[in-house]
């Protein structure tokens, strides 16, 4: 069988190399899509175990048509009985691009008649109920090749079962996934998402980390297929099973919504996964520690060598922004605008005053700064280790 696994554009290397994993060898490599051949069970092991594919879909054609008639005969001249029951809800679902056939609904109208008439004729019979279970077959064209297929997943692959709640602006879990997978994350290292919203990237990082298929806990409607070889979903979930692991990791997504954190919770519960989290900005991500300096940005404590400092509002706000910049240089105006804002009253001589006060409070030599150093025509920096 000719088997197709989609996805978004520019994300074809991570599907290939995903199917690889899973002994699976790609066929092709073309734009949004991967095709390979395998059996049901190869089908089935894609369907659970893709985490940046959009769909899997079973070929059951294809071929050129640039007319409604030429389409209607090359639907019809396709083997539907071998996949369709006499009794088969058929749904059909469309797209077209770059093609003479750019109507989807009459393209997906003249399909599913084509697909009636072709069954009346294989089974002998007038009617045909559609009382049974649902399918759905994909027609796509593309620069006037139709492809015809079947959809063993009913809904994308990116619902994976455990986010039930949403944010604003929620990023999908295939595409989640897929930036997990470019950051070249490993479990042994840390995983910090620090505006995670409803907690996507940490929940995939985890499922990555300990190999947890990210079908595992969700139905897919080629399961009701009656032509489907019975266990064929069953055997890939136990296989998945046991390919789960339970490493110690280190994964922490943060946000400085309480609402966004409350549903991390949930969604990592639902998906069986264990995440850190926390209600906090992202600038108490800063270096805590540089050196003999550390901040406690929980309490806007700052400590020198273990021996606590007074700081005052500004002075704080300006140590830690340049301590959350490591090694970069800002200059007089800019550091005024950040720390002071635009509708301060004042100049930027302000800046100079309060780094002098500061390298008197924090550096073993302020004639000699060894943390706020001076870069001569530029501004300033605080110099990492």
């Amino acid at each position: 069988m000719r088997l197709i696994a989609t996805c978004k554009l520019g994300l074809e290397s991570l599907v290939a190399a995903e199917l690889k994993r899973i002994e699976i060898e790609p066929e092709a490599v073309a734009d949004a899509r991967v095709t390979f051949r395998g059996d049901f069970s190869a089908m089935a092991r894609a369907c659970l175990w893709l985490r940046t594919a959009e769909r899997v879909l079973l070929e059951v054609g294809a071929f050129e048509a640039k007319t409604f008639d030429a389409l209607f005969e090359g639907v019809k001249a396709l083997p539907w009985k071998q996949y369709l029951a006499r009794d088969t809800f058929i749904h059909v679902n469309g797209k077209s691009a770059k093609s003479t056939l750019f109507s989807v609904s009459d393209c997906q109208s003249i399909t599913k008649k084509a697909i009636v008439e072709n069954l009346r004729a294989a089974y002998r019979t007038e009617t045909l109920p559609e009382t049974g279970k649902e399918v759905i077959v994909e027609v796509g064209i593309l620069k006037d090749w139709v492809t015809l297929a079947l959809d063993p997943c009913g809904a994308g692959l990116s619902r994976r079962g455990y986010r039930t709640f949403n944010v604003a602006a929620p990023i999908s879990e295939t595409l989640g996934a897929a930036i997990v997978l470019l950051s070249r994350y490993v479990p042994e290292q840390p995983f910090i998402d620090p505006m995670c919203g409803s907690g996507t990237m940490p929940i995939e990082a985890a499922m990555i980390a300990g190999n947890r298929a990210p079908g595992l806990n969700r139905a897919f409607a080629a399961e009701e297929w009656p032509f489907l070889p019975e266990n064929t979903f069953a055997l890939a979930r136990e296989e998945a099973c046991d390919a789960a692991t339970n490493p110690k990791v280190d994964i922490l997504g943060s946000d400085i919504d309480v609402h966004s954190i409350d549903l991390c919770k949930k969604h990592a519960k639902k998906a069986g996964i264990l995440v850190n989290w926390a209600v906090r900005p992202v600038r108490a991500l800063a270096s805590d520690k540089v050196g003999g300096v550390r901040l406690n940005t929980e309490t806007r404590r700052v400590f020198v060598d273990g021996r606590e400092v007074e700081l005052k509002n500004r002075e704080y706000e300006l140590l830690c922004f340049l301590m959350l910049h490591l090694d970069m240089v800002f200059s007089r105006e800019e550091l005024y605008e950040r720390i002071w804002g635009l509708e301060a009253m004042g100049d930027n001589t302000t800046v100079a005053v309060h780094i002098n006060r500061i390298r008197e409070k924090i550096e073993p030599d302020p004639s000699r700064p060894r943390y706020i150093q001076t870069v001569w025509g530029a501004g300033y920096r605080f110099k990492g280790q």
